[in-house]
């Protein structure tokens, strides 16, 4: 028989981590950026946020995909509207108030691939 193996964690790169946070790396501590974090660790900190962790994603910078998703409009929509980097919460709440031409068409165009894809989903279920 071989010698049992010790299992090493599974660890993932600072980018990747952060994304599965739904945070901007950037925005981070250099602690989180400049190590590697264990699936453990990743769990740990979804589970039981550190403060800087819950401030990070209560008051931002967001990643373009958190934005996209607070503003219910595509990433794509996000460039075509103008808007190429992190948005804080409160410069996405401005938008939100300004109601911008772009941001009512995209919001459009984004409910519209939701309803045809719900409507795809239960043509298929009934067939």
């Amino acid at each position: 028989m071989s010698p049992s193996k010790t299992k090493t964690p599974q660890t993932m790169k600072p980018a990747t981590a952060a994304r599965k946070l739904g945070i901007l790396l950037s925005a981070a501590p250099a602690e989180f950026q400049e190590g590697v974090v264990s699936r453990d660790e990743l769990n740990a900190l979804q589970a039981d946020p550190p403060a800087w962790l819950a401030e990070l994603r209560r008051e931002g910078p967001h990643p373009k995909q958190v934005v996209a998703v607070k503003l219910r409009v595509s990433t794509s929509g996000l460039a075509r509207g103008g808007i190429d980097g992190p948005l804080t919460t409160a410069q996405i709440e401005a938008l939100k108030a300004e109601r911008p031409e772009w941001l009512e068409r995209e919001q459009a165009v984004q409910a519209e691939v939701r309803r045809e894809a719900l409507r795809l989903k239960q043509q298929r279920a009934k067939s």
